[in-house]
């Protein structure tokens, strides 16, 4: 049986309160995390305290994760990988659709990038850009390109002369 963890509070974590707007959620974190990276702060304490601020953004940096920690809570987890896939495993994992590849690693191991393209659209963003997405970045775009809205429809130019009369 795994050991249970202890998790922090993520709005302390990130000195927020948690009525705090999302922007503010971000804000807080880059802001912390410019002083305690350690590229920036050699202290052995800024390593620990980076990966606090990882841990509670991470929580924190959706509507929908926000939400699922919400209701969650500080409470202690089972392991720190549970508490990171249950927060982003709220739909379904995996739809059986044949016609798109799956992630094998990380929180989303086991989603289709066809699901995930409706679902974290930023992941797929980062992971097309990333060394670890090489070998999915052309169904990346591909499915970027399916779930993205489509385009609003010009209206008809108008001509200045018609456009000053109202017509």
């Amino acid at each position: 049986m795994e050991q249970v963890t202890h998790a922090s509070d993520a709005y302390r974590v990130l000195n927020i309160r948690r009525d705090a707007h999302q922007i503010v959620v971000k804000a807080a974190f880059h802001a912390l995390a410019s002083l305690y990276h350690p590229d920036v702060n050699p202290s052995p304490d800024a390593a620990v305290r980076m990966a606090e601020l990882n841990k509670a953004y991470a929580a924190l940096r959706t509507p929908d994760l926000r939400m699922v920690y919400d209701q969650v809570g500080s409470k202690p987890q089972p392991s720190a990988k549970a508490w990171q896939m249950g927060a982003a495993a709220a739909p379904p994992r995996h739809t059986g659709r044949s016609d798109s590849m799956v992630i094998d690693f990380g929180r989303y191991d086991g989603w289709t990038i066809a699901d995930l393209a409706v679902h974290d659209p930023d992941y797929l963003r980062w992971l097309g850009r990333h060394t670890s997405g090489v070998r999915y970045r052309g169904e990346i775009e591909r499915q970027l390109v399916a779930a993205a809205p489509a385009p609003k429809a010009p209206s008809r130019p108008q001509s200045r002369r018609w456009s000053r009369l109202g017509i």
